[in-house]
């Protein structure tokens, strides 16, 4: 589906930079709609759980999708919604775990943001903030126990994440056996209701790559060509044996943590800074400032995003709920890997 979508307009005929900055903003567009039919479906009550929404942070979150290749681990976070689609990940199964079809990857049994197919590389996120980054340090452990040589693993946090112990222990370990992990933080100016400057006294979370005796940059996560090339960077660098990356991107969460959350607390001059820029609206106008899209092709792209999305949600809302008195309560997708109890 995303795919298919993704041909139109015969974006591979096109120059390498040009082409690669329409597939990035089609991708963003693609995570927009969806994120909004996320938020629809959760006010009208058909979603179970939470709702957190990508709004401001596509570009940061398409670059490293993007910049990833196949035999690489991705562990996205709930903000990654357009880093999921260009590494790949199926539409369907967002709606899918969205809505708790048992004919998703989660079998309609989680909170709906876990998914993940490990098999492709794709890891099923952990809430726990940091978590996730020692999850890839242990992929990447057996890619070298394995042999596998030339893989990249990424994962992303925020800047409250960086507090925790989970991420300090996991950097460390990544620095000193010099894995190739590319750590992605987007810095959107607060934990939840947490602000920055309640978080850190460091001037910039970028000071921490150096702490930990790893390569840092920075980006403007409100530019999508900015972060197409420093994500893309990274992710050379470790490829290449330049052991962890850490990229810190400065921009402002436009929404609340969650669809229950009216982010009130933000600061209404953020909103005005240059950090508080809609990255979507930014790449539409360097698309049409270059002459790549006029305001036509933008809104046809736009319809069929819309569209692409729509037949994916009537479909799965055809499809049966998950039935309790059916269910085998296995854990694990594979049975005979389940140990079983003895009824005897």
């Amino acid at each position: 589906m995303v795919h298919a979508l993704l041909d139109q307009g015969a974006v591979s005929e096109i120059p390498s930079i040009r082409g690669t900055y329409i597939r990035a903003y089609r991708l963003m567009v693609l995570a927009r709609v969806l994120d909004d039919k996320f938020a629809s479906l959760y006010r009208m009550g058909k979603v179970h759980g939470g709702v957190f929404l990508a709004r401001g942070q596509e570009a940061l979150s398409v670059s490293i999708g993007l910049a990833l290749k196949k035999g690489d681990v991705f562990a996205p976070l709930i903000r990654d919604t357009a880093g999921r689609l260009a590494f790949g990940e199926p539409l369907i199964d967002g709606v899918r775990t969205c809505l708790g079809s048992p004919l998703g990857p989660m079998r309609g049994r989680d909170g709906n943001v876990h998914r993940g197919r490990p098999r492709d590389g794709l890891l099923a996120m952990i809430s726990h903030l940091g978590a996730m980054i020692s999850v890839v340090n242990g992929t990447l452990f057996a890619h070298r126990l394995k042999g596998i040589t030339g893989t990249v693993g990424a994962t992303c946090l925020g800047d409250g994440g960086t507090s925790t112990g989970a991420f300090h222990e996991a950097l460390n370990q990544a620095a000193v056996e010099k894995l190739p992990l590319v750590l992605i933080i987007a810095d959107n100016q607060y934990a939840y209701s947490t602000p920055t400057d309640r978080q850190f006294a460091c001037r910039s979370l970028l000071d921490k790559a150096c702490g930990y005796g790893v390569t840092g940059d920075s980006v403007d996560g409100t530019d999508l060509s900015a972060c197409l090339r420093v994500t893309a960077e990274a992710v050379d660098r470790a490829r290449d044996g330049g052991g962890p990356q850490l990229v810190v991107a400065t921009l402002l969460r436009l929404c609340g943590h969650g669809e229950h959350d009216d982010a009130g607390y933000v600061e209404p001059k953020l909103r005005l800074a240059s950090l508080g820029r809609d990255c979507l609206k930014v790449a539409e106008a360097h698309l049409l400032e270059r002459e790549w899209a006029d305001a036509a092709l933008l809104a046809s792209w736009r319809d069929q995003a819309v569209q692409a999305v729509e037949e994916v949600v009537a479909t799965v809302q055809r499809e049966p709920a998950p039935d309790p008195y059916k269910e085998d309560w296995c854990a694990l997708a594979s049975k005979h890997l389940s140990e079983g109890h003895d009824h005897g």
